[in-house]
């Protein structure tokens, strides 16, 4: 699908503008799955300030769409309509500590901020060693991570947060709380339309050799339990109150299921997989399978915990 290209228009609505504007531009390449169509507007912001000057000039019936590293998101193939704005390492992804605060950008990979905290002596943060994503997403997500043998490598956001800075459409900067967030198991309750550009966590005080010993588990757990070689987009669906997900998911006999060239993936079927050829049509729908599955096995909906974004084609 060709968008309309709304580029010349915002470039005249917001003079001064640093950031780069591509209209019609490919997402794909930005995703773990590596499929859906492109973005009408793709605006990669210089840095926090050049965000909120774009958000203030505009037009507030443009639809705003943000992404991160885009490793747990659908983008499906008729692309994504108006602007999608990617916060990039450039502007938004330095991690500094001062104290027992870590300070990091929403662009900051999430690994990167564990990596900063314990070079700071800092522990409590391990946990993201383990998350594929970014700072940004991790606070939309209330990302974490679980084992069944160690709890000391076990986490999530909200654990670590003491304050986050965002964009509001208006193009306002606000900062937020741990109230603020309202965070709940694999989400946020803080405004939708809010972009995150800066979040500050605190960790506890430790040696490093130790704090990256259980980073090091943390790897090996990952490494062993699910698919990090893969096209994927990691976990699909929430853990259900009082189940998880992938038992479920197996019960209901979907492990290496296959729909055009997606599958489940036969090392954790809580993964789909792009095994080569793979639409995002072809990775919604067996997602939906699974679930319809699940429901039909179970009596359990499963929640996507994949965001999908765009229209199809």
């Amino acid at each position: 699908m060709t968008f309309a290209d709304l580029t010349a228009d915002i470039r005249a609505s917001a003079p001064g503008l640093r950031g780069r504007l591509e209209a019609n531009a490919p997402l794909a390449p930005f995703t773990w799955f590596r499929v859906g169509g492109p973005a009408q507007c793709l605006f990669t912001p210089a840095d926090e300030a050049d965000l909120a000057h774009f958000l203030t000039h505009l037009a507030p019936e443009i639809p705003v769409t943000v992404i991160g590293a885009a490793s747990n998101m659908i983008v499906r193939d008729g692309g994504a309509p108006g602007v999608v704005i990617r916060l990039s390492p450039k502007g938004f992804g330095e991690a500094s500590a001062t104290g027992d605060l870590i300070v990091a950008g929403a662009a900051c990979p999430d690994k990167m901020l564990a990596n900063a905290a314990a070079a700071a002596g800092l522990a409590g943060l391990e946990f993201f060693y383990g998350i594929p994503g970014t700072v940004g997403g991790a606070l939309r997500m209330n990302a974490g991570t679980r084992s069944n043998t160690n709890p000391e490598i076990e986490g999530e956001t909200r654990d670590r947060f003491v304050s986050a800075r965002a964009a509001a459409r208006d193009g306002s900067i606000v900062t937020l709380s741990p109230q603020d967030m309202k965070f709940e198991y694999r989400r946020s309750g803080a405004p939708g339309d809010l972009i995150f550009t800066q979040a500050t966590f605190r960790g506890v005080p430790d040696d490093e050799a130790a704090i990256r010993a259980r980073m090091a588990q943390v790897q090996a757990h990952r490494e062993r339990d699910q698919e990090t070689r893969a096209k994927t987009g990691g976990s699909t669906f929430k853990n259900p109150p009082g189940h998880s997900a992938w038992r479920l998911i197996d019960a209901a006999g979907c492990r290496g299921l296959r729909h055009g060239g997606a599958q489940v993936s036969e090392k954790h079927c809580n993964f789909l997989l792009n095994l080569g050829e793979a639409t995002a049509a072809d990775i919604e729908a067996l997602g939906e399978e699974v679930r319809d599955r699940v429901r039909a096995q179970s009596g359990v909906t499963l929640e996507w915990e994949i965001k999908r974004i765009g229209v199809a084609r």
